[in-house]
């Protein structure tokens, strides 16, 4: 095969990577289903996504090569799919995976019927085993069809028990907030923070939890851990000590050596939760850490359009021009002494250079021997700047550019909240320019969303629940940051949307696509909060909020029906409910309504600024709900279910009736 396969005209930079293979890939669609159909040939189906280290092993090592692509070609219709763009066409297959190995993740490789019903994957294959199991797969195909119809019976039940959940009679409560608290102290790391061994990820969603219920006096531990943990991860090398943000994992357990690459989620998540330590304690570290990462967001993923790119990858090229990972990342004390000059004894001991190194001859930067000492002196600090504008002279890891509605909303979620916290108006600037790009091109004239956009193709596939509730809750921030009332009804009219077209009227919830979406083998509802908050946690969040914002209470109703459906979910999903509890609290404790009529910038602020988890605010430009009935100019309103306090003139007053009490 010579030229570009069919990959060359997607958008997509992960499938891009894959135009020039001699695999005769096919993008996920009909054409590849006719084509399995018509020639009676099982799929070969690879997802992964282009950050990923092991997909690019892959790919070299099988994908690249003459000898592994004739047989694929001969034997297979081969499929490409980013999981990014499709994690709806991922989520199934990996429960298949899931249930088959035991463990997933990618690259991840599934044999599908033409039908599209799995009876065989697995994860990465070096080539000699690929081969082997190829040879395997096509002998099964050929000669043991009944082996195969097996395999697929079993492993679409264990599909379709993997979402099948009977909604409680109520919403959670205490006691399944407790549990899951004591299964996190039993986890967590003592010595290093975070929970379990390697790899270890942020967590963050836990650690927000976490953070809540210590604020809030609950937990007399939990203050602790959060801190242990956001210290640790902001020693070890997960935290890029020069430009900000974090890696995705650390491959051990003190989070000194991470796979390098960089996700915007990840940046969404971890940088609110610092925000909020922040925000809790006052400690200049947490704030420090919070804006480095932002500002490494605005100034190696923003794009032009206003759009925030999906991430940074693991990979680079190194000096002699062969890709390693973490190439861009790694230093010796030489290249150190050759930016520094004199200056660079202080700032090799700051940053734990060494000549042996502690990653395959080189340092990833880190602070772990000083651990919680992060705030730099203007010494180190312009090492720092010296440091960052000679690494930007280094071949930059890949970026892929596309743009995901749904992590987009995460981020913008980040940065409104960012913005009024500390009064940046450049971060506002930016998050306004975010919300009115995911308005101009990724919402459709119809009032509908698409998932992905770039540059060159445009707004592709359409949306999922994910996103939808992302940008409710982006969005609603996005008002409380502006005062604008054009991104409430924004907010509103995309959660109409959601559920109108993917609301499950007999049992509550979301499902993942919507009711006239290409239908896949399931139709799933995404419920458990992994790297991500699912779909469902995230749209009890922002409709809950949304609610309390203008009053419409079938948002409210809605909220709790999810939480009703994620009841059982909970006592058998271990940690993996973070934000989902976050809501189960919130729905437990309440939620506050603060509305500041006129020109009063220090009620405003006075709201913006502290750690008021439970707290809606509606100032500036009035907007339909009865927050705004029968308002006084120059006053606050401070009310439960619309029913208000006092009004207050002062910010001493507002701050008394907000006042976070232990046991709330």
């Amino acid at each position: 095969m010579t030229g570009q396969n069919r990959l060359g005209s997607e958008t997509s930079p992960y499938l891009r990577q894959h135009a020039d293979n001699p695999v005769d890939w096919y993008a996920w669609g009909d054409e590849a289903f006719s084509a399995a159909r018509s020639s009676g040939r099982p799929i070969l189906l690879s997802v992964g996504y282009s950050a990923c280290h092991w997909c690019h092993v892959m790919a070299h090592e099988c994908f690249e090569d003459d000898e592994v692509a004739a047989v694929m070609n001969e034997r297979f219709v081969n499929v490409k799919v980013d999981r990014e763009e499709r994690p709806d066409v991922d989520s199934v297959y990996m429960d298949a995976v899931q249930a088959m190995t035991g463990r997933g993740g990618w690259p991840m490789t599934v044999f599908l019927t033409p039908q599209g019903e799995p009876f065989y994957g697995g994860t990465y294959f070096p080539k000699a085993q690929f081969l082997q199991l190829m040879q395997a797969i096509d002998d099964v195909w050929t000669n043991r069809r009944g082996d195969v119809q097996k395999n697929v019976d079993e492993l679409m039940k264990a599909i379709r028990a993997s979402g099948a959940v009977e909604p409680a009679a109520e919403v959670p409560g205490l006691g399944e907030l407790n549990a899951v608290l004591q299964t996190l102290a039993n986890n967590f790391d003592k010595d290093w923070g975070g929970f379990g061994s390697a790899p270890k990820f942020p967590n963050s969603m836990n650690l927000e939890l976490l953070l809540r219920v210590a604020v809030f006096g609950r937990s007399q531990g939990a203050g602790a851990i959060v801190t242990l943990s956001l210290d640790g991860m902001a020693a070890g090398g997960i935290y890029d000590h020069l430009g900000g943000g974090f890696a995705r994992y650390s491959v051990d357990q003190r989070w000194l050596v991470p796979h390098f690459e960089k996700m915007l989620y990840d940046q969404a998540l971890i940088a609110r939760l610092y925000l909020h330590a922040w925000q809790a304690s006052g400690e200049a570290r947490l704030l420090q850490v919070c804006t480095e990462t932002i500002e490494y967001v605005l100034r190696d993923l923003r794009l032009t359009s206003g759009g925030f790119a999906s991430a940074e990858d693991a990979d680079s090229l190194d000096a002699s021009g062969h890709s390693h990972e973490g190439a861009f990342y790694t230093w010796t004390p030489d290249e150190f002494r050759a930016v520094l000059g004199p200056a660079a004894d202080a700032a090799i001991e700051w940053y734990g250079v060494s000549d042996e190194g502690n990653f395959e001859g080189r340092t990833i930067l880190n602070r772990m021997h000083e651990r919680g000492r992060l705030v730099r002196t203007p010494e180190i600090e312009a090492a720092r700047v010296a440091l960052l504008a000679a690494r930007s002279s280094r071949p930059r890891p890949l970026l892929d550019d596309k743009v995901l509605t749904e992590w987009n909303g995460l981020m913008l979620s980040t940065l409104a909240e960012a913005a009024a916290a500390t009064g940046r108006a450049d971060w506002l600037a930016a998050a306004i320019a975010n919300g009115e790009f995911l308005l101009r091109e990724l919402r459709t004239s119809s009032g509908r969303w698409h998932r992905s956009w770039q540059a060159d193709g445009g707004a592709r596939h359409a949306a999922l629940a994910h996103d939808h509730a992302a940008v409710v809750d982006a969005f609603t921030r996005l008002a409380e940051a502006t005062g604008e009332a054009r991104w409430i009804e924004a907010a509103g009219e995309a959660a109409d949307g959601l559920l109108d077209h993917f609301w499950h009227p007999e049992q509550g919830g979301v499902f993942t696509t919507a009711d006239d979406a290409e239908p896949l083998i399931v139709r799933q509802k995404d419920l458990l909060d992994n790297a991500t908050p699912s779909a469902n946690s995230t749209a009890a969040v922002a409709l809950a909020r949304l609610a309390a914002l203008t009053g419409e209470m079938r948002y409210a109703h809605q909220a709790d029906q999810i939480l009703q459906l994620l009841a059982p979910v909970i006592a058998r999903a271990g940690s993996a409910v973070g934000n989902l509890l976050i809501a189960v609290d919130r729905r437990r404790t309440g939620i506050t309504e603060v509305a500041v009529v006129g020109d009063r910038p220090d009620l405003v602020r006075a709201v913006q600024r502290p750690y008021l988890p439970d707290v809606v605010l509606a100032w500036g430009e009035p907007y339909d709900s009865p927050l705004w009935e029968q308002r006084e100019e120059g006053l606050a309103y401070v009310c439960r279910n619309f029913a208000c306090q006092a009004p207050q003139s002062t910010v001493e007053g507002l701050l008394e009736q907000l006042t976070i009490r232990p046991g709330g």
